[in-house]
């Protein structure tokens, strides 16, 4: 009874995340160009049967379903992610304008719990995004991926603020990396991969990994460009993001953007994928992500005769605003999804500026998420593994992995902590007879507390929220 009510918990804690969309005539799962290269018969089958497997989050609900084609009108694919939909005018012309995020269901998880890809080249955290613009019967679209760093690392929570990422050395990354990228080429068409993470401290040695695997790829077809986002836009220098922009505006041209006119007929295609990713591939990401979409939105507009030439999006006061919050809801969607806050940066995402009030709110954020994930990611990791069927309950198995026995560690040293920390302070409100005393006190108590403190934290993994329904293996 105890386990069946842990397993509930966790399937409802699924539930009710926000971000869940399905839709009973729209196939949510396929961008417009994918739609748009398919055959009479694909356009025929059901919402269940052509969805995109990667993103649908209720599949392994489904799966009963699936062989009985009287049932499929009753099921439809759920996607996780975000998606806006904003009527929007522009000189007096009215056209609808969308975002749609999709979260790829495999080596989906949390922050720290999944990195990197699996034996597949799934990586974590990946997340399709399309933007979408349709007006007088014309559409177009522009669509952007985010995937974790793709080979073979972990950065298991530790109680540290930031635990330090591990590379396997044990694992031909080559493999699983060649995986991945065939697969985006296969889908998206060439890549460009923008790496917005530090190039020094403990991000160096993925930064320079990745910059030799895609070396060692030797696939015409990928690119890697480096862009130090914290070191170029430090001190308030928001500004410098224009270089990336500016470093990569003849590819974006080339690539284009999917556009098909009133009757049906394709007219333009997009060729090739900005694959951005940062550590966790939410702000900086996101940031970055905006910026394309920008640009690419403002050459959609003036195609379609919305916009007249020579004016730009950003003097466009009104939509700019439902453009900005938009992107950072964004943010915000897939931040809390992986992270469980909000997005960091979101201030400059809404106001194209950093403010003080935003570097508070991203230190806020940065206090919960270290809570969360330290102290409630691993309950959030099971909770996904049993919803998307990676780990199965066995009903004749009396046994299941809820029941971990805690070492003595976990019980004693916190509380010895508490006590000893509580007595130097009652030591310091309450003086003894003499300066002395008082002095010896403190110093033992604080003393004590101190070193029970570098116990528990040199034993981090031990006191942090760790799934249990997954093996470690896996995991890491």
């Amino acid at each position: 009874m105890q386990d069946n009510k842990a397993f509930l918990s966790m399937i409802n804690s699924v539930l009710l995340t926000d971000g869940f969309y399905f839709a009973t005539d729209y196939d949510l799962t396929h961008t417009l160009q994918r739609l748009a290269n398919t055959s009479p018969e694909f356009q025929e089958m059901s919402l269940l049967e052509r969805a995109d497997q990667r993103f649908v989050w209720n599949g392994h609900l489904l799966r009963e379903f699936m062989p009985q084609p009287e049932l499929h009108r009753f099921a439809f694919p759920v996607v996780h992610g975000f998606i806006i939909m904003k009527s929007c005018c522009i000189n007096g012309k009215i056209f609808d304008w969308n975002i749609i995020s999709r979260r790829s269901c495999f080596r989906a998880g949390v922050r720290y719990y999944v990195r990197g890809i699996d034996s597949e080249g799934h990586a974590a955290n990946f997340v399709e995004t399309e933007q979408i613009v349709q007006y007088s019967g014309g559409k177009a679209s522009f669509v952007q991926t985010r995937g974790s760093i793709p080979f073979y690392w972990s950065q298991r929570p530790n109680l540290k603020y930031k635990p330090k990422p591990q590379i396997s050395k044990t694992i031909d990354h080559l493999d699983g990396f060649q995986r991945h990228f065939d697969s985006q080429i296969i889908i998206y068409g060439k890549q460009v991969i923008l790496n917005l993470i530090d190039q020094k401290g403990s991000e160096k040695q993925l930064e320079q990994a990745f910059d030799k695997m895609v070396s060692s790829l030797g696939n015409g077809m990928v690119k890697y460009i480096a862009f130090d986002f914290h070191k170029e836009c430090s001190r308030m220098r928001w500004h410098r993001l224009q270089i990336l922009v500016d470093m990569v505006t003849e590819m974006q041209d080339e690539y284009g953007y999917f556009l098909v006119d009133v009757d049906g007929n394709v007219l333009v295609q997009q060729e090739g994928m900005f694959r951005s990713n940062c550590m966790d591939c939410l702000d900086r990401t996101n940031v970055i992500q905006s910026l394309l979409a920008r640009r690419s939105l403002q050459s959609q507009l003036e195609r379609l005769g919305v916009l007249h030439m020579g004016q730009r999006i950003e003097d466009q006061s009104d939509f700019e605003k439902i453009y900005k919050n938009a992107w950072a809801d964004n943010a915000n969607a897939c931040a809390k999804q992986y992270a469980g806050t909000g997005a960091l940066k979101t201030d400059f995402t809404r106001t194209g500026k950093r403010t003080q009030w935003g570097l508070v709110m991203d230190g806020w954020n940065s206090m919960i998420r270290y809570y969360k994930n330290n102290f409630s990611d691993g309950f959030r990791q099971d909770s996904i593994d049993l919803f998307l069927g990676n780990y199965s309950i066995d009903e004749a198995d009396m046994t299941t992995p809820l029941h971990e026995t805690k070492d003595w560690k976990f019980l004693t040293l916190p509380i010895i902590m508490v006590v000893a920390f509580s007595m130097c302070i009652i030591c310091l409100l309450m003086a003894g007879d003499t300066w002395t005393e008082t002095l010896a006190y403190v110093l033992f108590w604080g003393t004590a507390s101190f070193v029970t403190a570098g116990v528990i934290l040199f034993n981090g993994r031990e006191f942090v929220d760790s799934p249990k329904l997954v093996q470690k293996e896996k995991m890491d």
